[in-house]
């Protein structure tokens, strides 16, 4: 098979007919070593959550570990009630969310509810944050050992390339979607193996069954691959000394993918129906894809957090510190570009015909992920690119632009991975000099990219109040509570506090607002219209939002506790409280005393009750004028 053979090798040899290797007569051995250095450095980047993940979150995207971490007690919530896994209604009371509009990541709050009832959803948490980035440089070297080179060293160095490329480090902070880079290898393993004669049935039940495990924990990173799957097979068979193989191959690859469209059709049925046309269902997403794009200037330029970065050569010409997807810098660009050209030169006619396609993909995304219009240095030329004709298409108009980068980490690990397998299996046929400019630019460009952990800080603990149970004096069964401020992203303690009482089972309190995507206005005016984060404020969730990120106290009249009558009433609260600490993200200050000094005004002196101030709401009365 061409797409598979190594540079060593023979364009049509197969991995399996090499000659063994020491380490590939024992594999278990090269696969333990490599697993452990992966779980080593996941452990490293991931080492301040660990150190106390029950008071420690990630500085820089406080609103997304409370998120994911209230989908997995959700996740405990779902086995203890049979509640439905695709829509909740403990959230954004009265109406509910539509968690398959959203990452539900059902199959990580399912598989880990055991842990997460045990040891809270902050173990779980920071458990799969780990797993994810160590398995997915782990599966990159196992893709790349089988598929694309023969040296244990190149496949390694490859995968962990792949693993832990700033992009994905990047979406260490908070995103267990992302992070789950691992589904990529595993699906292109697949697919790939759908051309085996006389296996089509069972490669298309494997595949379908992968698809929708994918689906329900990184859908968008699974459109990319199927994107990315396409564009390779199709680059690659259009090359003349593969076409009639990939000719061969059309009706067994067909029969396996009509197998695949049922098995996955049949299992993500109903998932796919609540995203496109369920309750609260919206147009495109909640985040603008104008904004969202990657700037050409920052794919030469280094990660905040990476060693480059901490001698302050790092960039900020992302949009946040979550989403600098590619930052691999100059010396890394220029590295490949000169071992692209040194793998055509010495490739046969199939092995050009891989990295052709291999190029193709490159460019694919790379252009996809510049976005609608072109990007320099934090400025928005007025160059119209092939992204402004799909942003309007299904799928696409739920996309972020930007992290079409991601598909670069693994473009850019292959090439890594050949290069070091041309370096060490044509070892005498490179002169000394060459060789050893190859290893310093290899040494140049990767430690500059070399991250580090990611960024913590304090937060609130859970009050008492909450852990303790005493919550349910205050609140009917299935009644509605909340947290001052009410819960965001931007402050979203209420959220997590929710999402620990779900984790311990048993009685369970609902909330208003949330952070989460959901439409502009209910109805189908609201399908018609691109997402928004969070539900829409009512007058009194922002008058808290307010005073808890710009301390503003305002005057309240009896005008204001009418409508705050009506809004309480309208989400159905029973009581509201105010912790002694509440957290904000990248370390900013909530002002507290402003959210104290507002509540009262507003709803008049509080109890203390263990360790948080609370005020009863009867509905419809509360809070009376003055």
């Amino acid at each position: 098979m061409s797409v598979a053979a190594p540079t060593s090798a023979a364009p049509t040899d197969p991995p399996s007919e090499q000659a063994d290797t020491p380490l590939r007569a024992r594999p278990w051995r090269a696969h333990l070593t490599v697993a452990l250095i992966a779980l080593a450095l996941a452990g490293y980047v991931t080492n301040g959550l660990w150190r106390d993940p029950y008071n420690h979150v990630l500085s820089d995207n406080v609103g997304d570990q409370a998120w994911f971490e209230w989908l997995l007690a959700y996740g405990v919530h779902i086995l203890g009630t049979g509640a439905d896994p695709y829509f909740a209604d403990v959230m954004n009371a009265p109406l509910g969310v539509n968690l398959a509009a959203n990452t539900s990541i059902t199959v990580y709050t399912v598989l880990f509810a055991p842990l997460t009832w045990l040891a809270g959803p902050q173990i779980s948490f920071v458990t799969i944050l780990t797993l994810n980035l160590a398995g997915s440089a782990f599966v990159w070297y196992l893709f790349l050992r089988r598929w694309l080179v023969s040296s244990t060293f190149a496949a390694a160095l490859g995968g962990l390339f792949c693993g832990f490329a700033p992009g994905f480090v990047s979406h260490a902070n908070g995103h267990l979607n992302w992070t789950a880079g691992w589904i990529v290898p595993v699906v292109l393993w697949r697919v790939l193996k759908l051309r085996t004669p006389g296996r089509w049935l069972r490669n298309g039940i494997v595949l379908g069954l992968l698809l929708a495990m994918g689906f329900s924990i990184a859908p968008e990173g699974l459109f990319y691959t199927a994107l990315a799957s396409g564009v390779f097979i199709a680059a690659w068979s259009l090359a003349g000394p593969v076409r009639q193989e990939a000719i061969a191959a059309v009706p067994t690859v067909l029969r396996a993918l009509g197998v695949t469209a049922v098995v996955a059709g049949a299992l993500l049925a109903y998932p796919l129906y609540m995203h496109f046309a369920g309750p609260l269902a919206f147009k495109g997403t909640g985040f603008n894809q104008r904004y969202f794009v990657e700037d050409v200037a920052s794919y030469l330029s280094y990660p905040s957090r990476s060693l480059a970065g901490l001698l302050g050569f790092g960039s900020d010409l992302g949009p946040n510190r979550t989403e600098e997807t590619s930052y691999f810098g100059v010396p890394l660009i220029a590295l490949l570009l000169v071992a692209f050209r040194l793998l055509w030169q010495q490739a046969g006619p199939g092995r050009r015909a891989t990295l052709r396609a291999i190029a193709v993909v490159g460019v694919f995304f790379l252009v996809l992920s510049w976005g609608p219009r072109l990007n320099w240095m934090g400025d928005e030329i007025n160059i119209p690119l092939p992204y402004a004709l799909l942003a309007h298409l299904p799928l696409f108009d739920s996309a972020l632009p930007l992290r079409f980068a991601l598909a670069l980490a693994g473009v850019f690990g292959i090439l890594l991975a050949l290069l070091i397998e041309h370096m060490v299996t044509n070892r005498a046929n490179i002169p000394a000099s060459m060789r050893l400019a190859l290893g310093a630019g290899v040494a140049v460009a990767l430690l500059p990219i070399f991250p580090l952990p990611v960024r913590h800080q304090e937060r609130a603990p859970e009050p008492g109040f909450i852990r303790n149970g005493t919550w349910r004096q205050y609140v009917s069964d299935d009644g509605v509570l909340t947290a001052l401020p009410f819960a965001l992203n931007v402050h979203a303690d209420g959220q997590r506090w929710q999402a620990y009482t779900m984790a311990r089972g048993g009685a369970q309190f609902r909330i208003p607002d949330g952070y989460f995507l959901g439409p502009q206005t209910t109805g189908e005016e609201g399908r018609k219209l691109v997402g928004r984060i969070g539900a829409p404020p009512l007058s009194t969730d922002w008058l808290f939002t307010r005073a808890a990120l710009y301390g503003y106290v305002p005057r309240l009249s009896n005008i204001d506790r009418d409508q705050a009558r009506r809004d309480l009433e309208y989400w159905g609260v029973e009581a509201v409280f105010l912790a002694d600490e509440i957290t904000g993200s990248d370390h900013r200050i909530l002002f507290r005393s402003a959210v104290e000094t507002t509540a009262i005004e507003l709803f008049g002196p509080p109890e203390r009750v263990d360790d948080v101030l609370v005020w009863r709401i009867r509905p419809g009365v509360d809070p009376v004028d003055r």
